[in-house]
């Protein structure tokens, strides 16, 4: 789905209007129901069903509420489409709201009932080419990394310093993380500068309570999160350094 021309409606603003709406609108259950009629009340037109279409029975959550798309028919008119999840689907709501401009400000309205539509399917993902690999340079940047990710995550500012390229300078997690394991390097051949991909897997803490050898919970118990970076390198004298850290790209091979 594709934005259409907003032909004057204001895009930004109806569609985080449509998106607060679903929030409400999609979660709902009978010992709620008054509650939810009540902060609905604050997006319909008067005289429209408080409750919007809802018998008062059967129970519905949604998470991850985020506007998708929008359609505009003219500058008061549009229909704004939001991503939802509930359980293991993920859908789209579409709202029809109202939007008039006026000496009170950019006011909205809900115009009409809502529809439930299927989300579209995944995209699907070509494979891409593994780059040819440089195994001598991988393993030479290998201790390098290592001692770089441990201090990423530690957050000693000097520490960090030692493996960072002259001239650069990094922020650090400080501490919300524990370097646990550099389970791959990907060094693709190159000259002084390359960009490299370092598979980091993080030690995450448990919560405020420390953990106990037997425990049983996995609340309570530290866990690993394993994450892809990717990263400018430079060779400086016989030793390489960080110029700088970005999330992952594509998955290749």
């Amino acid at each position: 789905m594709a934005a259409q021309v907003d032909k004057g409606f204001p895009t930004d603003g109806g569609m985080a209007f449509a998106a607060q709406f679903a929030g409400v609108y999609l979660n709902f259950s009978p010992e709620d129901a008054a509650s939810r009629s009540s902060k609905l009340a604050a997006f319909l037109a008067e005289g429209m069903d408080p409750q919007m279409g809802w018998d008062g029975y059967g129970k519905l959550a949604a998470v991850a509420v985020q506007p998708y798309d929008i359609e505009a028919t003219d500058a008061h008119n549009a229909v704004v489409s939001v991503a939802f999840q509930s359980g293991p689907r993920r859908m789209l709501l579409s709202v029809p709201i109202y939007y008039s401009g006026d000496d009170a400000g950019r006011r909205f309205v809900v115009a009409g009932r809502p529809a439930v539509l299927p989300a579209p399917a995944p995209a699907d993902l070509p494979q891409v080419a593994a780059p040819e690999t440089d195994d001598a340079a991988a393993a030479e940047l290998k201790p390098q990394l290592e001692g770089f990710f441990k201090e990423y995550a530690f957050g000693d500012a000097a520490g960090l310093q030692r493996y960072v390229a002259a001239g650069k300078s990094l922020p650090s997690f400080g501490g919300a993380f524990t370097f646990s394991q550099l389970k791959e390097v990907v060094v693709p051949v190159g000259g002084a500068t390359r960009e490299i991909q370092a598979v980091v897997v993080w030690a995450v803490p448990s919560g405020d309570a420390p953990p106990t050898p037997n425990a049983t919970d996995p609340a309570a118990v530290g866990g690993t999160l394993e994450q892809v970076y990717r990263l400018t390198v430079e060779k400086q004298g016989d030793k390489w350094f960080v110029a700088d850290i970005r999330g992952g790209g594509r998955v290749v091979g």
